[in-house]
């Protein structure tokens, strides 16, 4: 197969170099490869050379498509940035890129829609040990997230944030209720969830609170010694699965008696303890007790202060390793927030584990602020420096008025003498706010332009936004 490959001038050692040992002209058409036009490509196409397919720089925005309409010569979008142009020259011939969509991000969504089909069909074709209202637990099935909500009596609107549970990942929403809460206060409760058809559970060892949520609970965390021999029947009854924990007598000593009071669907809870109160050590704990594993990994990463994001990755590899069939997790604090979608993708990491010695190249990661691999792009070319005058700590207000700039509702939102201007994109905002006259000055435009990215970085990574203060 013979290639085309135009590139500019400050990335042509890099595309050269990648082009090693294929059939490929690497030719420079300017300074940068983005700037390439239909007509330089058109001119090189009919200068005589014969090729079999046009690989031009992902950046590029032009349409070639009268160009290969012309010439029927197939032209595709390579990567965005030169340095990934080796990982895409070998796939060539064996996939089909796209032409209007940068290959490295093509390449990526394909890869990550191979891994949710071949989720999917795993989980279609693995028997569990039981289901739990249609969801599957155990059996090689893939991990289930159970995401809680505490004192879920006091919560302002418990049927929306239930629903963004289970729209963020979670398979079971347990409704934690606290000894403050009365039998009224859990019946109100999933009274307001009866139409919901997802899984779920109520957290309570008070046998009066989890007789109020057999209503509608489908699995109650958790029973030991003490209130099975008081609920246990009704629990089975009612057909509910259980959480079993240690007490006093022991994980399986009060399994046992969960089975003598005819609960089936039983989830063995070991107790994961948290980093520095024995962590390591109770993982020892966990052994095959006959039932599915539950892995408590909500109070290991609430009490530790680091990001959730690779705590989730680490402690769902725990899981998997240790055959856990159910990992629990939450949302208590703000460092907590989006950890249910974080640790719906960790367990889906580990569907993909098999046969694989670790949880790399999958398709599916959880990296959001660092990269997997740093673009390395060629030094940049320059005569002469000039360096950057320190600004003005007096500042000229915009004849045109200032802005109020806050994040609301997944919004970014520039307002100014009570008229709002709302948007998910920096520059939306500001190209609207240039069109409408609202800005004069050019350091005005550069401020406005700095400080609406900040909040579009808040907005994605779900942070506090602080006008004229550090991200």
């Amino acid at each position: 197969m013979r290639i085309l490959l135009p590139t500019g001038r400050v990335t042509y050692t890099i595309v050269e170099e990648a082009a090693h040992g294929f059939d490929a002209d690497v030719v420079v058409t300017g300074e940068l490869a983005s700037f390439l036009t239909p007509a330089q490509l058109r001119d090189l196409l009919l200068a005589g050379s014969s090729y079999d397919l046009v690989l031009v720089s992902g950046m590029c925005t032009a349409s070639f498509l009268d160009v290969e309409q012309e010439t029927g010569i197939p032209i595709y979008r390579g990567p965005r940035h030169a340095a990934d142009l080796s990982l895409v020259l070998p796939l060539l011939g064996k996939i089909e890129l796209s032409r209007d969509i940068p290959a490295d991000e093509f390449l990526s969504e394909e890869r990550r829609k191979g891994a949710f089909s071949q989720i999917t069909q795993q989980e279609e074709e693995k028997e569990p040990a039981f289901t739990i209202r249609g969801v599957k637990i155990g059996g090689g099935t893939r991990i289930k997230v159970l995401a809680e909500i505490m004192d879920a009596h006091k919560h302002p609107n418990i049927r929306s944030e239930v629903l963004r549970f289970l729209d963020e990942g979670a398979d079971i929403v347990d409704l934690g209720f606290g000894f403050d809460a009365s039998p009224d206060d859990v019946r109100a409760v999933f009274d307001q969830l009866g139409d919901i058809e997802s899984p779920l559970a109520a957290d309570t060892q008070d046998p009066a609170l989890i007789e109020a949520s057999l209503v509608r609970a489908d699995l109650i965390l958790s029973l030991q010694e003490k209130n099975i021999p008081l609920i246990g029947k009704r629990v089975a009854e009612a057909g509910c699965g259980a959480v079993i924990v240690p007490g006093e007598a022991g994980l399986l000593a009060n399994i046992q008696k969960a089975e003598k009071c005819g609960i089936s669907r039983i989830i063995a809870d070991p107790v994961l303890h948290p980093c520095g109160s024995g962590l390591v050590q109770s993982l020892g704990w966990f052994s095959d007790p006959g039932y599915p594993l539950f892995f408590g990994a909500g109070n290991v990463i609430e009490l530790c202060d680091a990001d959730s994001v690779g705590m989730c990755a680490l402690l769902a590899g725990m899981a998997y390793e240790t055959g856990s069939s159910v990992i629990f997790c939450s949302e208590h604090s703000d460092k907590t927030k989006g950890c249910v979608a974080e640790m719906r993708t960790a367990t889906m990491m580990m569907a993909l584990m098999d046969g694989r010695p670790y949880p790399k190249d999958l398709g599916i990661d959880l990296f959001f602020i660092k990269e997997k691999r740093r673009r390395r792009e060629p030094p940049l070319a320059y005569k002469e420096i000039m360096l950057a005058s320190p600004m003005p700590q007096e500042i000229t207000y915009d004849p045109c008025g200032n802005y109020r700039i806050g994040i609301e509702d997944g919004y970014i939102v520039a307002i100014r003498n009570g008229k709002a201007i709302k948007g998910t994109r920096w520059q939306d905002i500001l190209y609207t706010i240039l069109q409408t006259g609202g800005v004069s000055l050019f350091d005005h435009a550069g401020y406005l332009g700095a400080e609406l990215y900040k909040a579009e970085l808040a907005l994605k990574y779900g942070r506090s936004f602080e006008q004229d203060g550090p991200f």
